[in-house]
C-alpha cells in the first residue's frame, strides 16, 4: 500500500504506532502496473533474523486469524494518543492482550 500526501503530524503517528520494532526506511517502490516506481518511506521490521519474515504470507488468513484483534488494539493506540502521557503501540498492545488473556475481565 502507498500512501500518498502524508503530513509530518501523520507520519509522526505512523512512527509512534509502529514503535520501535520498525525502522522507517527509504526505499524504491513500484505501483501495481509496474510501469512507475518511486522513492518512499516504509517501516520495515527490524529484526532481519526473525524466522516470521520469511516464507509466504497470506493476507486472507492473517485477516481471519488477526484482524479483529489489530483493530481493537488499533483503537486503544487511538485512545491513547489523546492522553497526556500515551504509551507507545507495544505497550498498548501488551496492555490489550494482558486484559484480552485475564478470564476475570469480560
Amino acid at each position: 500500500m502507498v500512501l500518498l500526501g502524508v503530513t509530518d503530524l501523520e507520519l509522526n503517528i505512523l512512527d509512534t504506532f509502529e514503535d520501535v520494532e520498525y525502522e522507517r526506511r527509504t526505499v524504491e517502490v513500484s505501483l501495481v502496473d509496474g510501469l512507475e516506481k518511486l522513492e518512499a518511506e516504509a517501516h520495515v521490521w527490524g529484526n532481519s533474523n526473525d524466522t516470521y519474515l520469511y516464507g509466504d504470507w497470506d493476507s486472507e488468513q492473517w485477516k481471519a486469524a488477526h484482524m479483529q484483534d489489530f483493530v481493537k488494539m488499533t483503537m486503544g493506540f487511538m485512545e491513547e494518543l489523546e492522553l497526556p502521557e500515551s504509551k507507545p503501540r507495544v505497550a498498548t498492545y501488551e496492555n490489550f492482550f494482558r486484559r484480552s488473556d485475564d478470564p476475570t475481565r469480560s
